[in-house]
């Protein structure tokens, strides 16, 4: 076998490896790692999934630097200035854009997500300044804007008196995963509960939403008459992706007619003249 020959028999063999540790590699979702630049750490908290149409409050922690002395007193001004990055924009915002941290108290600013699933990035920049003395770091929060699960039920009141307000217990699969706040509820009267679920995807195959009135005031329950109401739906496992395949396929495909042509090369050139 000639070198050309060996060389695409090299390449027939390793591509496919290649292709495979490229399609198994992941990017997690990234933590909330502190940040710090010249005595000023400062970092920001809150989830990195959203439902669309949402909104929720992340808070931004910041201390050191030359405004704050080394027993923690502030003497001069810590700012956070926040803006959000996104593909659309449209509906998202981030409120108040900045302001001053005051006495260890966190910023909150509010972020409004809009009604567009896509990957949002939260930027912020923290300023400590005093006299003619600052420092500086910069934060990035990514957050995942979904389309989530809606779990939908009614609560009815068939008490005489009014029902104060009480939580209903939402589980995934006998987890729980979070709860909706009821308002109170007049006598003989009903509540419309929603609760959205926001997740990057679950696993194939069969998931149980239970709601719960285990904590209400034992005057309520769910229109089917039980405290607990359930909702049951199937994710269908993903359809098999034989790119792999197909590109091992072509690769080793044109390999072998390589080596084919070249050697039925090498045989009319080594043949004997007549």
């Amino acid at each position: 076998m000639n070198r050309a020959a060996l060389a695409i028999l090299l390449v027939v063999v390793l591509l496919p490896t290649a292709f495979v540790g490229l399609s198994l590699t992941a990017s997690g979702t990234r933590a909330a790692t502190p940040s710090s630049s010249g005595g000023l750490t400062a970092n920001i908290t809150g989830p990195t999934i959203l439902s669309v149409g949402s909104n929720h409050r992340y808070p931004i922690h910041a201390t050191g630097g030359p405004a704050v002395l080394p027993n923690g007193t502030l003497v001069g001004n810590l700012t956070y200035y926040a803006s959000v990055s996104a593909p659309d924009l449209t509906g998202v915002t981030i409120t108040p854009a900045s302001a001053a941290l005051l006495n260890g108290t966190p910023g909150q600013p509010l972020l409004e997500v809009g009604s567009i699933a896509q990957t949002l990035t939260i930027n912020v920049l923290l300023s400590s300044v005093y006299n003619k003395s600052n420092a500086s770091v910069n934060l990035t929060y990514t957050v995942h804007v979904v389309q989530p699960y809606v779990v939908a039920a009614e609560i009815v009141n068939l008490a005489n008196v009014t029902v104060g307000s009480f939580p209903v217990l939402v589980a995934l699969d006998g987890v729980q995963v979070g709860n909706v706040t009821v308002p109170s509820i007049l006598p003989h009267a009903d509540y419309n509960l929603s609760y959205n679920y926001a997740t990057l995807g679950l696993g194939s195959g069969y998931h149980t939403f239970t709601l719960s009135l285990e904590l209400a005031h034992g005057l309520v329950h769910f229109a089917n008459g039980s405290t607990s109401y359930s909702e049951t739906i199937y994710i269908p496992e993903a359809a098999t992706d034989y790119t792999l395949w197909y590109v091992t396929g072509a690769v080793a495909f044109v390999g072998v007619l390589f080596i084919l042509g070249a050697r039925l090369g090498a045989r009319r050139r080594s043949a004997p003249k007549k």
